[in-house]
């Protein structure tokens, strides 16, 4: 669990916009665990129709009940026939699959349909593993047979990026496909982020390639 810090709670207005991060859950011990939002990201979300999650409405405070159990309703239940798939997707080890924090961040809380996702700020610890994906392959546009699932995938550093300025770009040989996902990004650049490797872990493609999942991995 040292691997998973802060986990994020992002916003877009759809597919395609950028991302926005709005809130910030953090764990203060094995128990207490806080959600409040940023006020600089629900500021530039607002612009694009933003609103506060439904369960925690005041923007100004702090909450401090029942962070995990609300937030964990978007966790798949462990007592439906293909969990076992979606958590053996996510790469989830056995001994945390009951860990709502530790769901929440490996999973980005995808399994609900809206335009929230949670993106855990991971540290570059010995065995850390966990699923990402590339960001802006409507921009890049890559030939669809470039890449297939298991290809190892080069990255670098671009911090002349105007959004982002510790942008990670993921390549294919030369070609640039994407960058790594906001906030899953920083851990590149943390003391020993530069051993960090990744891999295709699945491909969705329907004429183009719609989204490509990696691994990030020591």
């Amino acid at each position: 669990m040292k691997a998973i810090g802060n986990i994020y709670l992002t916003w877009r207005k759809g597919k395609g916009s950028s991302r926005k991060c709005v809130g910030v859950i953090k764990r203060n011990s094995n128990t207490a665990v806080t959600f409040s939002y940023i006020e600089r990201g629900v500021l530039e979300a607002e612009k694009e129709g933003f609103t506060p999650y439904v369960d925690f409405p005041d923007i100004a405070k702090t909450y401090t009940e029942n962070v995990l159990d609300i937030f964990g309703q978007r966790l798949i239940k462990t007592e439906r026939p293909d969990s076992q798939k979606y958590l053996d997707f996510w790469s989830i080890d056995p001994k945390y699959k009951d860990n709502k924090y530790y769901l929440l961040a490996h999973t980005q809380g995808l399994l609900a349909n809206d335009n929230f996702e949670f993106i855990a700020d991971y540290n570059p610890v010995k065995g850390l593993s966990f699923i990402s994906e590339i960001c802006g392959l409507s921009h890049t546009n890559p030939p669809i047979d470039l890449i297939s699932e298991g290809d190892e995938l080069k990255w670098k550093f671009n911090k002349l990026n105007p959004f982002d300025n510790k942008s990670v770009e993921v390549y294919k040989g030369d070609f640039r496909l994407g960058n790594v996902k906001l906030i899953h990004c920083n851990v590149f650049h943390k003391p020993g982020g530069k051993n960090l490797k990744i891999r295709v872990k699945s491909i969705e493609k329907n004429g183009h390639l719609n989204r490509v999942f990696i691994n990030v991995y020591f």
